[in-house]
């Protein structure tokens, strides 16, 4: 009998809370950094059409430390990647910060790519939360643990507000503020209790799936295709509103509000989200998701008043949380625990490949493609429609298949 298969939930829901806690105020850096890299990406770039490019480079280091991380959680556990994930995270932050004293675009960026390691251990507490669970519970703690965003859609912002402008250089007190936010959230996984998979015997046959086979298993290629779509949609559009917002006229301040509301609108739905996959099925609440998105653009096509951008921004967090957790849980779904070392990094690879290519096509979109702020606005809103056809019509292709295949 495998003994670590729970009798109940209670271990998982204990871990569930200390990840709930960590999405909660380790998350917070993730806001405060999306705000302002952009902003500050553009005062230090030599080139405005690079602006982008330390946003782009976080995404770029979570891709590329996506299978190491993973690979790495499997040997060594779930706490241990957790743990190097937010010293990462520190590490960045505080090259960040060199960066803003020097004026070297090139230093910000440097730290932008260890603040994509923290990135990419974030992306596995959602994985981590069905570690421990029962297949029924496992939908509830995917989305607990992204509801637990929430707080972290408050915090950051709030943050960037105080810290902003809190020293001569505009943005330095900010990313010293996210040293710490580091340094204080990584004991939260002291409190973890998953345990480490079982080391594999020299000259034994390998459990599962390989990867190959794993990537030719229609729901799981379904699954990654409409988690990337959603995330790269949600990240080319919010990388772009902070430029967009302060470009149209309105402040810091505002765009900071507008971050925190599309945030919130990211994990609000957490609450419910496993319920309503548990009820209506998997597929159907990714097509909402699916749906949703395209709600936002639309929006954000028809003006540029902050309303406009408040709407837009929380239709957009809403239609990443219905894609992006339900592509997670119907990725959990297609595997079995051996196999999660193997499909789980691959996932996250691609994700954040196609989150990488977003946040640097939104730099390109919006400053490099149009005469003017709001032509460069319509063009990444735009910009979604072709993605949107891809995901709905892969989730189409799925259900019209024999559910014997």
């Amino acid at each position: 009998m495998d003994t670590t298969t729970p009798l109940d939930d209670s271990r998982a829901k204990r871990n569930v809370t200390v990840l709930v806690a960590a999405q909660a105020i380790l998350g917070a850096q993730m806001p405060m950094i999306f705000t302002t890299a952009g902003l500050a990406g553009q005062a230090l770039a030599p080139n405005p059409c690079w602006a982008t490019l330390p946003i782009s480079a976080a995404v770029l280091g979570s891709m590329l430390s996506a299978a190491p991380m993973s690979a790495f959680m499997q040997r060594r556990g779930r706490r241990a990647g957790f743990v190097l994930g937010s010293f990462a995270g520190a590490v960045g932050a505080a090259i960040g910060a060199l960066g803003l004293l020097n004026g070297s675009f090139l230093l910000f960026v440097i730290g932008a790519l260890f603040t994509g390691i923290y990135m990419s251990g974030q992306g596995f507490y959602r994985f981590a939360a069905t570690d421990t669970a029962s297949d029924a519970y496992k939908p509830k703690a995917i989305s607990y643990v992204m509801a637990g965003g929430l707080l972290a859609a408050i915090i950051g912002p709030q943050l960037v507000k105080v810290t902003a402008e809190s020293m001569v250089v505009p943005f330095l007190g900010t990313y010293l503020g996210v040293i710490v936010v580091n340094l204080v959230g990584m004991w939260l996984f002291a409190f973890l209790d998953i345990p480490k998979p079982p080391a594999p015997v020299k000259g034994a046959q390998i459990v599962g799936r390989t990867r190959g086979e794993l990537l030719r298993e229609p729901m799981i290629v379904v699954a990654i295709i409409c988690a990337t779509v959603s995330y790269a949609l949600m990240n080319l559009v919010m990388t772009s509103t902070p430029l967009a917002v302060v470009g149209c006229g309105f402040e810091t301040a505002n765009a900071a509000d507008i971050v925190s509301a599309h945030v919130l609108a990211m994990y609000a739905p957490s609450f419910f989200t496993g319920h309503l996959i548990a009820r209506f099925g998997v597929e159907k609440i990714i097509a909402a998701g699916l749906l949703i998105l395209v709600g936002s653009g639309a929006v954000a096509l028809s003006g540029v008043e902050l309303e406009h951008f408040f709407i837009a921004l929380i239709l957009l967090g809403i239609g990443w949380n219905f894609g992006f957790i339900g592509g997670t849980t119907m990725l959990a779904r297609a595997h079995s625990p051996a196999e999660r070392g193997r499909i789980q990094g691959v996932n996250d690879a691609i994700v954040f490949g196609g989150v990488t290519v977003a946040s640097l096509g939104s730099g390109q979109l919006m400053n490099c493609s149009g005469s003017d702020v709001q032509t460069g606005w319509q063009l990444v809103n735009l910009s979604m429609i072709p993605f949107l056809v891809l995901a709905g019509g892969a989730l189409i292709w799925l259900s019209m298949r024999p559910k014997e295949a």
